[in-house]
């Protein structure tokens, strides 16, 4: 299968996912066991997505979309971590006990991956943009969705669902134009 067509795959999943998280939280979906073990999978292929994203990109983004690759993927790849964190592992603990590690280094932890994401998505965007392969609406709608989705606890919750739901717009376009590169283009670039 072409990569291509991978990177589509996990863009339109991510985009998909990213939206039945933003449903979950607002309420329309219900809150269990099975909405909360799905939610984690949002960003984990976006990670996959972004990868396949910087094949198309590389060419002509330059060392710019490198950086922004390199930070956006860390940043996703924490995100990640800390998505799996909160369903899986806070639940089972207290009240007392989250909010402890919260105020400390777990909460710093958090706080270091979201200023990494959003220095990603946006030195990435601006190698896209750089690039001109990707469109730009798609990469603007990413980036500036991706700045308040990336600031969960810090925004209020309408803004950073609203964020969630612009990026997955950027996102699902971005998959839509890599499934039309031709393969055979990115392999003589």
């Amino acid at each position: 299968m072409p990569l291509n067509r991978l990177t589509a795959y996990a863009g339109y999943a991510c985009a998909f996912l990213l939206l039945f998280n933003v449903l979950r939280r607002a309420g329309v979906l219900p809150e269990n066991g099975l909405t909360h073990a799905v939610a984690p999978f949002a960003v984990l292929a976006g990670l996959f997505a972004i990868t396949g994203l910087y094949r198309i990109v590389r060419p002509t983004a330059g060392a710019l979309g490198l950086v922004g690759y390199v930070l956006n993927a860390a940043g996703l790849a924490g995100a990640f971590a800390i998505e799996y964190t909160l369903h899986f592992v806070f639940p089972g603990l207290g009240e007392d006990t989250r909010a402890g590690l919260l105020d400390g280094g777990t909460g710093r932890a958090f706080l270091v991956t979201a200023v990494v994401l959003i220095a990603g998505v946006l030195t990435f965007a601006a190698g896209a943009l750089r690039s001109r392969t990707l469109p730009t609406g798609a990469v603007v709608l990413y980036a500036v969705g991706m700045v308040p989705g990336s600031l969960r606890s810090a925004v209020p919750v309408a803004v950073y669902l609203g964020g969630l739901a612009v990026a997955a717009a950027g996102v699902a376009w971005m998959a839509h134009r890599a499934a039309s590169t031709p393969e055979a283009a990115l392999q003589t670039a």
